[in-house]
C-alpha cells in the first residue's frame, strides 16, 4: 500500500481546567462537559488508557499507528489556570524507568489580554523557599509570569516549573510521556500532588530560558516563521498570503501538519478535506500530493530531527 495523508480521530480529555473552545476548531464535544485537551496524534504505550490515535480515513481506518510515533501533539483550552507543574527530568527518568522523559512547546493560537503563562522560577529561588510558597499558597510569586499573544511560541524542556493560565489556547506538541508532577493548583482540592517528585526534577541553578519570538519571513506567497529546533522535534507557521499551493515531498522522517487557520485541502489519490482544527500525518515515502493554501489559511508544521524538505 503506498502512503497517503493521515488523519485521526480526537481524544478529547475532559479536564476541570477545560472549556468548550475547542468546538470552534471543529472538536465534537460532549454536552456539559468541560474539555481541556484534545490528543490529535498520539501513539503511547497501551498502558495509557486512551493514549493510542485510531486513524480515521483511507484503508487504513480504525486502525492504529505500528510503532510508537515519537511526538504527542495536541489542543489545550484553559478556561481555568492548569497546575503548577513539573516533567521529569533525564536525571530523574534514567533513576526511574517507568516515568519518561517530557520536553514540550506551547503555540499560543488564542489568548485573551489578561492570558498568562508561567515559565521556571525566579532566579535565585532555593528548594526550601518554594517548598515554604507551596504550603503558603504563594507559588506564583517564585514563578516567571509572561503575557502571552496569538502567534507566540514557548519551549518547556524537561525539569522546567510551568503553568498554562486562564484565557490561553495552544497547540502543544511534546515527547511521548504522560508523567507529570503537580506542586500546587490554585486552591484547588482533590488533585493529587507530587511535591517531592518535583523537587527531584527542579534545577534550581538552571539559567532562565529566554523566549525571543522570531520574526515571520516572506517567502512567494507564504510568510513562514521558524519557531524552535529542539533535539526532538522543530516547529514553523507557515501561512498563504494569497492563494497557493505547495507540493507535499516526505522523504525519511514524517511531517505533522496542523490547520490552525482557515480551510487547507490535500489533492491525492485519498484526498483530505482540512477545516481548521486538523491534524494530519504525512508519512516517509509520500509522493504525488499537494496541498491547497486559500489566502489566510495557516498550518503548524512538526519535524523530527533531521528533518527533510516538504517541498
Amino acid at each position: 500500500m503506498k502512503p497517503y495523508p493521515l488523519t485521526f480521530v480526537p481524544i478529547l480529555k475532559e479536564k476541570v481546567w477545560g472549556g468548550r473552545t475547542l468546538e470552534r476548531y471543529g472538536k465534537q464535544l460532549p454536552p456539559n462537559v468541560l474539555v481541556g485537551e484534545s490528543w490529535e496524534l498520539a501513539n503511547l504505550p497501551r498502558s495509557v488508557q486512551d493514549g493510542q490515535s485510531v486513524i480515521a480515513n483511507g484503508e487504513l481506518a480504525g486502525t492504529t499507528l505500528d510503532d510508537g510515533f515519537p511526538l504527542l501533539i495536541k489542543f489545550l483550552d484553559a478556561n481555568d489556570n492548569l497546575s503548577v507543574q513539573v516533567h521529569p527530568s533525564d536525571e530523574y527518568a534514567t533513576k526511574h524507568p517507568e516515568v519518561h522523559l517530557k520536553s514540550e512547546a506551547w503555540i499560543i493560537l488564542e489568548s485573551t489580554p489578561e492570558g498568562r503563562i508561567y515559565i521556571g522560577l525566579k532566579e535565585g529561588t532555593t528548594e526550601s523557599e518554594f517548598r515554604a510558597s507551596i504550603k503558603s499558597d504563594s507559588v506564583p510569586d517564585c514563578l516567571h509570569e509572561i503575557n502571552v499573544h496569538k502567534g507566540e511560541c514557548y519551549y518547556l524542556p524537561s525539569g522546567t516549573c510551568h503553568a498554562l493560565g486562564a484565557g490561553v489556547l495552544v497547540a502543544e506538541v511534546q515527547t511521548p510521556s504522560d508523567t507529570t508532577f503537580r506542586v500546587w493548583d490554585w486552591g484547588r482540592t482533590g488533585r493529587e500532588m507530587h511535591v517531592d517528585q518535583a523537587m527531584e526534577c527542579i534545577d534550581f541553578n538552571a539559567p532562565l530560558v529566554e523566549h525571543k519570538q522570531p520574526t515571520p519571513l516572506q517567502s512567494g506567497h507564504f510568510l513562514t516563521t521558524h519557531f524552535v529546533d529542539t533535539p526532538f522535534f522543530s516547529i514553523e507557521r507557515i501561512e498563504a498570503t494569497q492563494d497557493a499551493e505547495l507540493e507535499l515531498v516526505v522523504d525519511s522522517n514524517p511531517v505533522v501538519l496542523m490547520v490552525v487557520e482557515g480551510h487547507a485541502s490535500i489533492q491525492h489519490d485519498i484526498p483530505v478535506d482540512a477545516p481548521m482544527g486538523t491534524t494530519i500525518l504525512l508519512p516517509s515515502g509520500l509522493t504525488n500530493a499537494t496541498m491547497q493554501f486559500p489566502k489566510g489559511t495557516a498550518v503548524l508544521r512538526f519535524d523530527l530531527p533531521d528533518k527533510k524538505e516538504l517541498a
